[in-house]
C-alpha cells in the first residue's frame, strides 16, 4: 500500500511538470510569434518610407529651365512643398521602424534567450529534486528489504539453535560431533545482523520522511513558484511590448500632424488669380490688336471691262497717289474668315518658349517676351560678373597679405588665377554688351503705348481706290508683322534649324509665313510670273501652304520678298506657299520684281 501511494505521488508529480514544461514551452513560443510580428511590422514601416521617399523623389522639379517656370505658380509652389512635407511624413514611418526594432524587437529577443535559459534551469533543477526522492525511496526499499532477510536469516538460525540443543539423547561427543557450539553462534550472529539491519533501516527511514516532506512541501513548491513568476514576468512583459508597440506610434502623432499641416497650409497658400496673372505676364505679346476692317462696297457696277481694268491696274499700282485705300487685315484672311498663318506662327513661338528653344538672341520670340528673356541673361551676367569681381578682391588682398608676409605663402602663386579672372570678366562684359545691344534693338522697335497709331506703319489704313477700279489694290508691305519678326532680319532670325527638319533639304523652312498683303477678296486669280520645279517634297499641313511633289513644276505668281516664301499655283483653283529654298525658281524677264495682275 505505501509503495502504492508512493508511486501514485510520484506519478502525479510528474504530470505536473510535464504540463508545466509543455504550457512554459506554449509561453516561450508566443513571445517568438509576437517577436515576429513586430519585425514584419517593421520591416512594411521601412518598405513603405522607402515608396513614399520614392515617390517624393520622382516628382521633385527636375534642374532645368521647366523648374523656374514652374515655381512661379502658387500651385507648383505648394505641391513642391507637399512632396517635401511628404518625405518627413515618410522619415517619421523610419523613426517608428526603428524604434519598434530598438525598444521591442532586440529587447524581446534577449529576453527570449533568458527565458529560455531560466526556464531549462527550473525544470533541471525539478527533474533533479524528482530523481533524488526516488533514489532515496529505493535505498529505503533497499535497506527494509535487507532487514526483513535479516530478520528471516536469524529466525532460522535459532529455530536450527534450539532444536539441537532439546535433543536428549545426544552426548556430548555428539554435540561437538554435530556443531551445537557453532549453531549456537550463527544464530546469535543472525540475530545481531537483523539488529543493525533494523537500526540501518530505521535511521534511513526517517532521514527519507524528512527528505520526502521537504520534497513535497519546500523543494517542489519553490520550483513551482519559480516557474510561475517566471510566466508571470513573461506575460508582463509581453504586456509592456504591446504598450510601446502603441506609443511608437503616439510618438510621432506631433510630427506627423505638422506634415499634414503644411500640406494643409500649401493648398490654402493657392491664389487661382496670382497665377493667371503669371499667365498673362509670361505669354504677354507685346502686339496691338489690328485696326477695324472697313467696309467694301461691291454694289456699284464697273464702269470698266476687265482688259480695261488689267492695263489700268499696272498703272494705278505704280502711280496711284498715296490715299484712303482698305486697312490691313491679318495676313491669310481670306474670303471665308479662315485662321491665320500668323497665328499659326505665334503659337510656335509660344511653344519655342515654353520649351525654353531657340536662337540665342531669343529672335524667336514676340517683342515683350523677347526684352524679358534679354533682361534676365543680362542680369544673370552681372550675377556672373559680380561672383567673378569678388573671388578678384579676395585673391588680391591674399597676395598683398602674401606680400607682406612671405612666409604665409608666394604671392606669384595667385597670379594665373587672378589673369584667369580677368579674361573671364572680360567676356562676360562683351556678352552683357552683346544683349545690352539686342535688348536696345528690341525696345527701339517695340510700339509705345502712348502712340496713336502702329509703329512702322503696322495695320495704317491707306488710301482707298475707285469703286470702278476695286480689283487693283495698293500692296504696301509693313516693316513688321504681327508675331514680332521683322522682315530685314528674317533671314537670319527666324529660321528653324536644318537639322530639326524633317524633309531630306539641307535647307531651313522659315518659320514664319509671308505677312505683307492680305488676300483679294475678289475671285480674279493673280497673274503668273514666272515657272518652278520642286527640289524636295514639301507637306503644306499650316493653311496658306500647298503641298507639293519632288520634281513637280508649278507656276510663281508671287516671288519671294525677303520672308523665304514664294507664292505658286497648281491649276486655276489650286495655289499657295512653298518655301523658296525648296524650288527652282525661272522668273520671266519683264516681270522679275513686278506683280501682274489678270
Amino acid at each position: 500500500m505505501v509503495e502504492e501511494r508512493m508511486g501514485d505521488c510520484w506519478s502525479h508529480t510528474k504530470d505536473q511538470f510535464d504540463n508545466l514544461e509543455k504550457h512554459t514551452q506554449w509561453g516561450i513560443e508566443f513571445v517568438e510569434k509576437y517577436n515576429k510580428f513586430v519585425k514584419e511590422r517593421s520591416e512594411i514601416e521601412i518598405n513603405y518610407a522607402k515608396q513614399i521617399r520614392n515617390l517624393s523623389k520622382k516628382y521633385q522639379p527636375k534642374k532645368n529651365s521647366r523648374e523656374e517656370e514652374e515655381s512661379k505658380y502658387t500651385f507648383c509652389r505648394a505641391f513642391f512643398t507637399t512632396l517635401n512635407e511628404l518625405n518627413d511624413y515618410a522619415g517619421q514611418h523610419e523613426v517608428i521602424a526603428e524604434n519598434l526594432t530598438s525598444q521591442i524587437f532586440i529587447e524581446l529577443t534577449r529576453y527570449l534567450q533568458e527565458l529560455k535559459a531560466e526556464r531549462k534551469t527550473h525544470f533541471h533543477d525539478g527533474r533533479k529534486a524528482q530523481q533524488y526522492i526516488e533514489s532515496s525511496w529505493k535505498q529505503l526499499e533497499s535497506c527494509k528489504r535487507r532487514f526483513e532477510r535479516d530478520c528471516k536469516e536469524a529466525d532460522r538460525a535459532q529455530q536450527y539453535f534450539e532444536k539441537m540443543d532439546a535433543d536428549i539423547n545426544v552426548t556430548k561427543a555428539d554435540v561437538e560431533k554435530r556443531g551445537l557450539n557453532k549453531a549456537r553462534q550463527q544464530a546469535q550472529m543472525r540475530h545481531q545482523m537483523a539488529s543493525d539491519s533494523k537500526g540501518d533501516y530505521s535511521s534511513y527511514l526517517q532521514k527519507f520522511n524528512q527528505e520526502q516532506n521537504d520534497h513535497y512541501h519546500t523543494i517542489i513548491p519553490n520550483i513551482f513558484q519559480k516557474l510561475q513568476d517566471m510566466e508571470e514576468k513573461r506575460i508582463e512583459r509581453v504586456g509592456a511590448c504591446m504598450k510601446t508597440f502603441a506609443e511608437v506610434d503616439r510618438q510621432v502623432l506631433p510630427i506627423v500632424g505638422k506634415c499634414l499641416d503644411g500640406m494643409t497650409t500649401a493648398a490654402e497658400s493657392i491664389e487661382p488669380k496670382t497665377d493667371s496673372q503669371q499667365v498673362v505676364e509670361s505669354f504677354k505679346s507685346g502686339f496691338e490688336p489690328p485696326s477695324d476692317v472697313e467696309f467694301e462696297d461691291y454694289g456699284q457696277a464697273m464702269k470698266r471691262t476687265v482688259s480695261e481694268n488689267s492695263l489700268s491696274n499696272s498703272k494705278e499700282s505704280k502711280e496711284k497717289p498715296a490715299g484712303k485705300s482698305k486697312p490691313k487685315l491679318w495676313p491669310f484672311i481670306k474670303n471665308k474668315n479662315k485662321l491665320s498663318l500668323k497665328l499659326i506662327t505665334l503659337n510656335s513661338h509660344v511653344r519655342s518658349l515654353i520649351e525654353g528653344s531657340g536662337p540665342e538672341d531669343f529672335s524667336h520670340l514676340p517683342p515683350e517676351q523677347r526684352r524679358k528673356k534679354l533682361q534676365g541673361k543680362i542680369d544673370d551676367l552681372n550675377k556672373d560678373i559680380h561672383k567673378e569681381m569678388d573671388q578678384r578682391d579676395a585673391l588680391t588682398k591674399m597676395k598683398d597679405v602674401y606680400i607682406k608676409n612671405p612666409q604665409m605663402g608666394d604671392p606669384a602663386s595667385v597670379d594665373p588665377r587672378l589673369t584667369e579672372i580677368g579674361l573671364n570678366i572680360e567676356k562676360l562684359q562683351a556678352e552683357v554688351q552683346k544683349f545690352e545691344g539686342w535688348l536696345a534693338e528690341v525696345e527701339e522697335r517695340m510700339p509705345s503705348k502712348s502712340d496713336s497709331h502702329r509703329r512702322s506703319g503696322l495695320y495704317e489704313t491707306q488710301s482707298s481706290v475707285a469703286v470702278s477700279n476695286n480689283c487693283a489694290q495698293d500692296r504696301e508691305r509693313p516693316l513688321s508683322s504681327p508675331d514680332g519678326s521683322y522682315t530685314d532680319e528674317q533671314n537670319t532670325e527666324t529660321q528653324v534649324k536644318a537639322n530639326i527638319n524633317p524633309n531630306p533639304n539641307p535647307n531651313p523652312i522659315p518659320t514664319t509665313m509671308p505677312d505683307d498683303e492680305e488676300f483679294d477678296d475678289d475671285d480674279e486669280p493673280l497673274a503668273t510670273i514666272g515657272t518652278c520645279k520642286a527640289l524636295y517634297p514639301f507637306e503644306g499641313h499650316n493653311e496658306g501652304t500647298i503641298a507639293v511633289a519632288e520634281g513637280e513644276l508649278l507656276y510663281v505668281i508671287e516671288e519671294d520678298k525677303g520672308d523665304g516664301w514664294t507664292r505658286v499655283r497648281r491649276n486655276q483653283d489650286e495655289e499657295g506657299y512653298v518655301p523658296t529654298s525648296y524650288i527652282e525658281v525661272n522668273l520671266e524677264p519683264n516681270a522679275k520684281g513686278a506683280m501682274t495682275y489678270i
